[in-house]
């Protein structure tokens, strides 16, 4: 009988040359880590206690370089009143020139408790630490109610918004070169304001700063300049911040129709003005 499992003397050849070669495949790693094993790491104690004696002293020196940076500040010799130190006196306490001419800058409005004297952003609570047990303070002068004040003897001329200049805007308080600029703009498109309320249309204008300025501002309505809405072309109408173009279209066809508009009310008859439109635009426009 012959055996089933029979190889040529060509594929036995193979098959030793195959595990021959895996063999050695496997053994060569072997034996190279064997001629050649790896290195062991190993953690340096010496090189670790450097890097710690590095920042210990790191942090060492940081801490007298504070202290000795706290240390420019002097007590003074003996109580003193604050607002009679003249320059020269701050700076032997340890402020430098600049602080010292801010110092007095304040003290103009005098200083009557620590906590006058702590709101000059020049003193930090390190300074104000070093003598505040030195500080002596006058008493607050009272108010006398029949003097009047600087606020009340000071009358403020109202402006008048739709005929100031910009330079007159600028002297309004809470009006700034950016403003004056914006409030001229906004008043030439619209053809000039009906009322206060109309500066909050202004752009970035607020409900906060118009109640800052309200006081000192006026508005004359006499003033403003009316679109004649019987010889205004559509271009002339658009231009209006209230008037799109599709409303101004339709004032002229409107116009064409009837001939002239006789009295303001006959726009309503566009089913484009409703109400709200009519009431906003009533002001800036005319028949004549």
């Amino acid at each position: 009988m012959q055996n089933p499992i029979h190889f040529s003397k060509r594929s036995r050849r193979a098959i030793i040359i195959f595990t021959i070669t895996m063999i050695v495949v496997v053994l060569i790693p072997r034996f190279y880590f064997l001629i050649n094993p790896p290195q062991k790491f190993t953690f340096s104690q010496t090189a670790f206690q450097k890097e710690h004696y590095k920042n210990v002293e790191f942090k060492k020196r940081e801490r007298k370089q504070y202290f000795k940076k706290s240390s420019k500040f002097k007590v003074p010799r003996a109580k003193f009143d604050p607002n009679k130190y003249r320059e020269a006196d701050w700076i032997k306490l340890g402020m430098s020139p600049k602080q010292a001419a801010i110092i007095l800058k304040f003290g103009k409005r005098g200083f009557y408790s620590p906590e006058d004297l702590k709101r000059v952003f020049v003193i930090s609570d390190q300074f104000f630490n070093v003598i505040k047990d030195s500080l002596i303070f006058p008493s607050k002068p009272a108010f006398n109610k029949f003097e009047k004040s600087e606020f009340e003897v000071r009358k403020v001329a109202k402006i008048e918004i739709n005929s100031a200049s910009e330079e007159e805007l600028l002297t309004v308080k809470g009006i700034g070169p950016f403003f004056a600029k914006q409030i001229i703009k906004k008043r030439t498109e619209l053809g000039g304001f009906i009322n206060k309320e109309q500066l909050l249309e202004v752009w970035k204008f607020d409900q906060e700063k118009l109640d800052i300025i309200s006081p000192n501002i006026s508005v004359n309505s006499g003033l403003i300049q009316k679109i004649n809405i019987n010889t205004a072309t559509v271009e002339v109408l658009k231009a209006h911040p209230y008037i799109r173009w599709n409303i101004a279209n339709s004032i002229v066809k409107m116009r064409a129709q009837i001939g002239t508009f006789k009295k303001i009310e006959e726009l309503k008859k566009s089913v484009l003005i409703t109400d709200e439109v009519f009431e906003k635009l009533k002001p800036y426009v005319s028949v004549e």
